[in-house]
């Protein structure tokens, strides 16, 4: 066992490109934690991987015309990771099930363990079926009116309200593809009784880190008794089940991802840290997380680690409704970022995370965030680097600041320091408060070179002035540690242009006057909105 320090982030269905509301969910949230760890020098793993074999895959590529679900997967998977590495999320392995040559068998070793040992039962029940498309119809091949709170569903989960359905009892099912209403047959498929659990789970619900809205979720679940979950799907696209008499069926691609969790940690078979992971996902897909998974890991292994915390966000609305790939309702990520490059991008869905409700993007906001870092952060570097450089000859100037200002411009970033590493930290987490304290040390800063421009004009201020400069500086040096969970890029190029080491810790100590007479890089384009790559 290892003291390793295990990240997670829901692994993105490749049956479209990703859009701003993919980066504003997990993906940027969760590279943010594994830097700040990592800048503390903690050992981190940070994964995902690539959902492949949802339904919403083959649905993509039926109304795709000829194209196959495989290529549709891959298509979007490389599309997928491609824009994780523009927007600077950096994760340390990710899952491709189809080309992990091990992928298969050790999902169907898990399916197989669960039923040798009992826990996934028989069950004939009804499923909507297409006679047009001579189709079963689950996940995305339907939808229909869920029946717990009534809003449009896809079959299998709702994602307004988040429970589970079993497909057959959706209000109204009708297929997905060619939009007939569909028939209820009755079918046999395989199930996972979550009752059994129902204690170890509200035990776990007691000790995990995660926010009401999704403990409210588990509560009314376990009020209303938790349900038999259908594990198998009579479907061509997916992992084939392992049972006899159900080898035609394939493995539900939600279950499969329980025991995708323990292969991205490490395909070799690493054992487990003893601490669980830290998990990022959508309140969409809180049950899935917080309720199937830790039954399955349960049932599979009492001594797997469940989850330490869980890092929710909730939707990320365009133009007032749910981003959808599905639907084609998105911006898409790799658009945005050729706009604005990955440090606005990334200060923008960070700042508007929608934490605990619903927020909205537009390409105007995203503007003004550019903007904002542009006529607040850039100009003031571009400031003090043109002063540094017309009035120091380019080098850090030997005066140190002293005074009153100085001192409370120190004690103010002090506090910030500390609000921030409480904000960047697991237990803590809030990327909208990290963004606004990096924001509000900024606009310090920034006052104080204004102020002390100044004794540039007094008979015998010149002294006072190149220490405000130092002091600037310093501040600046700090920046390069402080912004670099969120705009990683920017504090790079930073730490470059004033001689510091780019992965410092987050905390007060990274406020540190440079030594005297160093020279200093002056800026061929602004930090943080002037490149768009790299």
């Amino acid at each position: 066992m290892t003291t390793r320090n295990w990240i997670t982030a829901t692994p993105p269905t490749p049956n479209g490109d990703l859009h701003v509301g993919h980066l504003a969910g997990p993906y940027v949230a969760a590279d943010v934690l594994a830097r700040f760890l990592r800048a503390d020098s903690h050992d981190v793993r940070l994964t995902t991987g690539l959902d492949d074999h949802q339904g919403y895959v083959e649905v993509r590529a039926l109304k795709g015309g000829d194209r196959k679900p495989e290529e549709t997967a891959d298509r979007y998977g490389e599309s997928i990771v491609r824009v994780w590495r523009d927007a600077a999320v950096e994760f340390d392995h990710v899952v491709h099930p189809r080309a992990d040559p091990g992928y298969t068998l050790f999902v169907q070793d898990f399916f197989q363990r669960l039923h040798d040992a009992g826990h996934i039962v028989e069950r004939t029940r009804p499923l909507p079926y297409c006679t047009p498309c001579a189709r079963w119809l689950y996940e995305g091949h339907v939808t229909g009116g869920c029946p717990h709170c009534g809003a449009s569903s896809s079959g299998n989960s709702c994602e307004p309200c988040g429970r589970p359905n079993d497909c057959g009892d959706l209000t109204d099912p009708r297929c997905a593809t060619c939009r007939e209403k569909a028939e209820l047959r009755d079918v046999t498929r395989l199930y996972f009784p979550l009752a059994p659990f129902a204690d170890q789970l509200a035990a776990f619900w007691q000790r995990v880190d995660m926010p009401p809205h999704l403990r409210a979720l588990c509560e009314r679940m376990l009020t209303d008794g938790l349900p038999e979950i259908a594990v198998s799907h009579p479907a061509g696209w997916g992992i084939p089940v392992p049972v006899a008499g159900f080898t035609e069926q394939r493995v539900f691609v939600w279950f499969e991802m329980a025991p995708g969790y323990l292969r991205e940690y490490d395909p070799a078979g690493e054992a487990l840290p003893q601490s669980g992971p830290v998990q990022f996902f959508g309140f969409d897909n809180g049950y899935f997380h917080a309720v199937l998974f830790p039954a399955l890991f349960l049932a599979y292994d009492a001594r797997t680690p469940l989850p330490r915390a869980f890092v929710v966000n909730e939707f990320y609305q365009l133009e007032g409704l749910k981003f959808s790939t599905s639907r084609r309702h998105a911006v898409w990520a790799h658009e945005a970022l050729a706009l604005v490059g990955s440090d606005v991008l990334r200060h923008h869905v960070l700042a508007d995370r929608p934490n605990g409700r619903e927020t909205s993007f537009s390409l105007p906001a995203l503007e003004r965030t550019r903007n904002h870092l542009a006529s607040l952060w850039d100009d003031w570097l571009a400031r003090l680097f043109t002063a540094v450089q017309e009035d120091c000859a380019g080098r850090v100037p030997r005066e140190e600041p002293n005074g009153q200002s100085w001192e409370r411009l120190t004690q103010r970033l002090a506090r910030i320091a500390g609000e921030l590493r409480e904000a960047y930290s697991v237990s803590g987490f809030d990327a909208r408060r990290a963004v606004a304290l990096l924001d509000e040390a900024v606009a310090c800063a920034s006052d104080f070179g204004h102020v002390h421009a100044h004794e540039r004009d007094r008979p015998a201020g010149s002294s006072s002035y190149r220490a405000a400069l130092r002091g600037q500086l310093g501040v600046a040096a700090a920046l390069t540690a402080w912004s670099a969970p969120v705009m990683p890029r920017g504090a790079a190029r930073l730490a470059a242009a004033v001689g510091f080491p780019a992965h410092r810790p987050v905390d007060a100590s990274a406020l540190c006057l440079p030594e005297p007479g160093v020279l200093i890089t002056a800026p061929t384009a602004p930090f943080f909105t002037g490149a768009l790559h790299g």
